[in-house]
């Protein structure tokens, strides 16, 4: 399936984003260890409030409250990586995999930290990748080491069962540290619950043992998603342009938060509002200025990497953007695939080392009809979308995969007066 995307003239809406996945995933695993490993049926999740409904997060749901000795998380890499953990620390033998792609992306360095604590985890089938199959229990815990640079979904997978382990448990950091605020995110959720987890240096987590109790919780919008709109405020030509984007909180603790900041270089103005309920969010506006070039390290926020990419090359501003290694790994390895989908519309995009992506204002011959591929990667769809409003209109290839994150992308197009045409 394929649909065709013609911008509106104007941009001036109130948009409802969904809610963060990345809160969503964490808060019902530590809500699930609140119980000890029962069913989720047993003692309801209501206490969740303002749940994501995104793939990502109705495979955890799915999966915490049937408990199936085959867990398919699908593409959930965030899925893979907690529900790896939680298993080890339940009881009961259970298999989990996913797509042919997730069972290509990496997990050993996660396995190999559960080893140590004592976890019961075989390979399925190639060493160091999903499937697994986990055999759970109590575990002694203690001290484990992991490279700084890995995913801070691993890091966060293993503080979250800390508080489950017999001595707690001890995390050092070695090297550079990234994705901060994610572990930064995972720890505030955890205190939430009741447990004991602290920076002791900077390279260093201890988590007590003691378990977690249970507590009600709202989970804000998602930062993530909003950079798509972010991307077509800098890209509309109308000045008066204005999207409010309620939930979205000054003090969040995404790291995708620092988006607002990212793009006012780009145009785009943030203001903080509250509505007659108290409710907060933001009101992204114009500004008259704009900057000539931009480099900036994303190592702690590469889920805005892409619509960062996307939005320079559009407004034709020469950018270089660092700490992009992760992306190699996820839906897709979107290194590449911004460089292809963006070759289609004339931007010559440069890699350097694995980790950045690059543009010097070089352009090339750009093809007369693009249709934009998705990789099965929900960001590469929303990211391209935006390009409609400098090319006139674009083509994007699988639409559907919008539903892992932020399902409600197309139809909040429409609202919009975009004109979303599926063929």
């Amino acid at each position: 399936m394929s649909i065709d995307i013609i911008p509106s003239p104007k941009l001036s809406a109130k948009v409802v984003l969904p809610a963060s996945k990345s809160i969503s995933n964490r808060a019902l695993i530590i809500h699930a260890l609140t119980r000890d490993g029962m069913p989720a049926s047993t003692q309801s999740v209501d206490t969740l409030k303002n749940l994501s409904d995104c793939d990502d997060t109705r495979v955890m749901t799915n999966a915490l409250a049937m408990m199936p000795d085959e867990i398919d998380i699908k593409a959930a890499g965030t899925a893979m990586r907690f529900l790896s953990a939680y298993l080890s620390v339940v009881p009961g033998t259970h298999t989990i995999t996913g797509t042919e792609r997730m069972r290509h992306r990496p997990i050993g360095i996660l396995v190999d930290a559960l080893r140590q604590l004592g976890a019961g985890i075989d390979y399925v089938g190639e060493d160091g990748f999903p499937p697994l199959r986990i055999t759970g229990g109590r575990l002694a815990g203690g001290r484990i080491r992991l490279p700084g640079n890995v995913s801070s979904q691993y890091v966060s997978a293993l503080l979250m069962v800390g508080p489950r382990l017999d001595e707690g448990l001890t995390l050092e950091l070695e090297g550079d540290v990234v994705s901060r605020p994610y572990i930064n995110m995972t720890a505030s959720i955890m205190r939430h619950f009741g447990a004991c987890v602290e920076w002791i240096s900077d390279h260093e987590l201890h988590v007590d043992n003691g378990g977690y109790r249970l507590s009600g919780y709202h989970i804000e919008s998602d930062w993530s998603a909003s950079s798509y709109w972010y991307e077509m405020l800098a890209l509309s030509k109308d000045p008066s342009s204005c999207v409010v984007l309620p939930g979205l909180l000054e003090d969040s603790l995404q790291g995708d938060s620092v988006v607002r900041e990212l793009f006012e270089p780009l145009g785009v103005q943030t203001t903080f509002l509250q509505d007659e309920d108290g409710i907060g969010g933001a009101c992204l506006t114009k500004k008259s200025t704009r900057c000539q070039c931009m480099e900036r390290d994303l190592v702690n926020c590469p889920d805005l990497a892409q619509a960062m990419v996307a939005t320079c090359a559009l407004m034709g501003v020469p950018f270089r953007f660092t700490g992009l290694q992760s992306l190699r790994i996820k839906e897709t390895d979107r290194l590449s695939a911004l460089r292809v989908e963006l070759s289609k519309l004339g931007y010559d995009v440069r890699e350097e080392g694995g980790s950045v992506l690059c543009w010097d204002g070089t352009r090339v011959a750009a093809q007369e009809c693009p249709s934009i591929d998705t990789y099965d990667d929900h960001r590469m769809a929303m990211c391209m979308a935006p390009a409609s409003m400098v090319k006139g209109s674009i083509r994007i290839n699988n639409p559907e995969v919008v539903s892992k994150s932020y399902p409600g992308f197309w139809n909040d197009l429409r609202a919009c007066g975009f004109k979303v045409i599926g063929s």
